[in-house]
């Protein structure tokens, strides 16, 4: 078994990191004091190919591999974790959504901006009354002629007040519950479409967070993305790629805390020496060291077996639910280990902390991971 990122992989590593520590994170503290979408990185992130990672080439992507998607995110969120939030929720959930189920001409009618970041996409499932439960959805989507008429709303989106591009998940069949459910591409302007109210959050304060709001929005059933009542079937394979991103994004700002936390052991003096000297400390440094490998690893290992075409289900939700437990960990020790200056806004480690922690809740919980591994794992037992 060869661990060893091959050479393209490396440079992308290196390109990616080079671009964060000179445009990413001299302004990441400031973007999350002024809870400001940062709108002026979005064309130099589609020029580095970065919001199109997984897009075929013909599409204006970049044609990568998952491990080079899961290699930029976890760059990213070393240097801010709302962008980072930003390029996953854009290319997982909307863009890979229309890549997974768009027809050939709303493919190339949408990606080709997607993916060079000319357009920003959201993605609409959560709502006020339904997360993880999507049989409580109650956004519908109701057949008029050739058209469809959509009325509900959508809560906690990402992108959803600069996005150009949503993709809507509506109730088209009830009776059929989750079999029922069909996803639309709703673009803004159209009449009845409007932005709700912002969501201000504990942290990624400058990823855009907004309510989606639709009073009988009229769309062609061109618009319709996917087979009528696969919205639901579709959404669980979009999780199962985006698992993968939020992994990587966890291990990115654990790794950046924990590279923090281990700068500032060596540095600080107390009692006539170095801090990191004490074992208590070295304990710490030992033990997220050897979490954010371990889930690395994991991370690592969904985005190889979806690069090989395979479903993903068990090893994405294992990675995430591993690397967004470790992440908060580590991130929980650098503030221990910065001690009184790790609770200030002086030192990054406590917006990791406030950042991290959306990790173990967006695009399935933590409990809900757990759920899938087990039922995954008896289902296998039971076979």
């Amino acid at each position: 078994m060869d661990l060893q990122l091959s050479e393209n992989h490396q440079m992308l590593r290196r390109m990616v990191r080079e671009f964060v520590q000179a445009e990413v994170v001299p302004n990441a503290a400031k973007w999350d004091r002024e809870e400001r979408f940062p709108v002026e990185i979005i064309p130099k992130l589609g020029a580095l190919g970065l919001l199109g990672i997984v897009i075929d080439e013909a599409h204006g992507g970049a044609g990568m591999d998952y491990l080079s998607y899961a290699l930029a995110v976890e760059e990213i969120a070393a240097g801010d974790g709302s962008l980072a939030l930003t390029v996953a929720s854009h290319n997982g959930l909307c863009t890979g959504h229309i890549n997974l189920a768009g027809s050939a001409e709303q493919k190339r009618r949408y990606l080709p901006d997607l993916a060079t970041g000319k357009k920003l996409g959201a993605w609409g499932l959560t709502e006020p009354g339904s997360g993880s439960d999507a049989a409580g959805m109650r956004t519908r989507a109701v057949r008029d002629g050739d058209d469809w008429l959509i009325t509900g709303s959508k809560t906690f989106i990402t992108q959803g007040s600069v996005g150009q591009v949503a993709v809507v998940l509506a109730v088209t069949e009830p009776e059929r519950k989750q079999k029922g459910v069909t996803a639309f591409i709703v673009e803004h302007g159209t009449p009845g479409f409007t932005v709700g109210r912002h969501i201000e959050k504990l942290g990624m304060r400058s990823s855009d967070t907004a309510e989606l709001v639709f009073d009988n929005v009229r769309v062609p059933d061109a618009q319709r993305l996917g087979e009528l009542g696969h919205g639901f079937l579709d959404t669980l394979k979009i999780l199962d790629r985006g698992r993968i991103s939020i992994g990587a994004l966890a291990l990115g700002l654990g790794r950046a805390a924990h590279e923090a936390a281990v700068r500032y052991a060596r540095d600080r003096k107390q009692f006539g020496g170095s801090i990191a000297d004490f074992q208590a400390i070295q304990w710490m440094i030992a033990d997220s060291a050897t979490e954010l490998e371990a889930a690395r690893l994991l991370v690592w290992k969904a985005a190889a077996t979806q690069d090989k075409g395979q479903s993903s289900t068990t090893e994405s939700a294992m990675a995430k639910l591993f690397a967004s437990e470790a992440a908060m960990r580590a991130c929980d020790r650098a503030i221990q280990i910065h001690g009184g200056y790790g609770y200030t806004r002086e030192y990054p480690v406590e917006r990791m902390w406030r950042d991290v922690k959306l990790t173990q809740i967006g695009e399935g919980t933590s409990e809900i991971q757990r759920l899938v591994i087990a039922r995954r794992i008896l289902t296998q037992f039971g076979a």
